[in-house]
């Protein structure tokens, strides 16, 4: 079955691709000296770990939105939260390096809060934390969605909902009283598993595993939508109301999508935070969870590698403006969605594949032509 995930050459290209990320980066950056033009630098591994994260969430967000046409403005909470649970983690291992030398962390010693909040406890566990990045935000996700798509709520209703939650979560992590440093949220990580997280040889670790999880989300959503299961969800998306007169209970395949992008999300947010050194509450603003679902529309949506490619394009992109014209990304952003709405539907993949047709049958012409000779 995984055999026939995808074509031979599909699988060659993939494989390819994943061995030039989790292998040849890792020794470019780990045995070429720096002054090489081979070396490939500490802050190259840091962007590209933070955009294959990214690009998970991708993944997930075309999963829901592409196959079965749920559009979520509020899937930035999802990674948050996954975020937030393994750094919770992540603040626990600074132990008494930080400021004040506290076993508390120094946001709330600054706040003279005495004792850690009881929803702290066990979070200086590893497999706690782990246990916590999957079961928060599949819960969450889980109880909002067996509501919401009981009441049949869909379409551009479902829609504001999702982003009336993400814009509620934000607010309320905002806040100091609640455990989560407020809005500077948690840095100044120290260690995982007791390496340093300044360590060549971790920053390399996270970044391959956030490769493999990268291969590992692909092939499970691509097994997701070439199963029967993947099937109901694309007549989810094009014929609901047919569905459910065939005698099928939308609901349960709905919240299972539903959910597994979530936990798909959350795990990404929490390889996200040690790579990046920082979570906070603007990682669920709802212009965040706006940017996902552009990500998707740019790549080409219901293609999963169009999720991966515009996640990848739109973030290099915005890389440059926000160094280059910052006062400028916001509405290039804004007329890059427009443009892809309006001329390019199937996104930048649908515009590589209509290029690739037409060459073929430049290509074919000739050679009709020399056999009709």
């Amino acid at each position: 079955m995984i055999a026939r995930l995808f074509s031979p050459a599909v699988w060659f290209a993939t494989l390819a691709v994943a061995a030039l990320v989790v292998i040849v980066l890792p020794l470019l950056h780990l045995a070429v000296p720096e002054g090489s033009a081979l070396h490939v630098s500490a802050f190259t591994i840091s962007v590209l770990g933070k955009f294959m994260c990214y690009a998970v969430v991708a993944l997930a967000m075309d999963l829901i939105w592409g196959y079965t046409g749920i559009l979520s403005l509020g899937q930035g909470v999802f990674f948050a939260l996954g975020g937030y649970a393994f750094g919770m983690y992540l603040m626990r291992e600074i132990g008494h390096d930080g400021v004040y030398q506290s076993d508390l962390p120094d946001f709330m010693v600054f706040l003279d809060w005495k004792e850690f909040p009881w929803y702290w406890a066990l979070t200086d566990h590893f497999a706690w934390a782990l246990l916590l990045v999957l079961v928060v935000p599949g819960l969450l996700a889980f109880v909002f969605g067996y509501f919401a798509f009981r009441s049949r709520i869909k379409g551009v209703y479902f829609s504001i909902i999702t982003q009336a939650v993400t814009l509620a979560a934000m607010l309320a992590f905002f806040r100091n009283d609640m455990g989560f440093g407020g809005n500077n949220g948690f840095t100044d990580f120290k260690r995982i598993l007791g390496f340093s997280l300044t360590d060549p040889a971790t920053k390399v670790t996270l970044f391959v595993l956030t490769g493999l999880y990268l291969l590992a989300a692909l092939v499970a959503c691509r097994f997701i939508v070439k199963s029967k299961l993947g099937r109901v969800l694309t007549a989810v998306r094009d014929g609901e109301s047919r569905l459910l007169f065939l005698g099928y209970n939308t609901l349960w395949f709905k919240l299972f999508v539903w959910t597994f992008a979530a936990v798909l999300s959350a795990i990404a947010g929490a390889l996200y935070v040690p790579q990046v050194g920082i979570i906070n509450p603007s990682e669920m603003s709802p212009a965040n969870s706006i940017e996902i679902a552009i990500w998707v529309a740019v790549g080409g949506r219901g293609t999963l590698f169009g999720a991966i490619l515009g996640a990848l394009v739109v973030n290099l992109a915005k890389s440059w403006f926000t160094v280059a014209f910052p006062e400028f990304w916001l509405y290039f952003l804004g007329l890059l969605f427009i443009v892809v709405t309006l001329f390019l539907p199937q996104g930048l993949l649908g515009l590589f594949a209509d290029i690739g047709k037409r060459l073929g049958k430049r290509k074919a012409l000739p050679a009709a032509e020399e056999v009709s000779a």
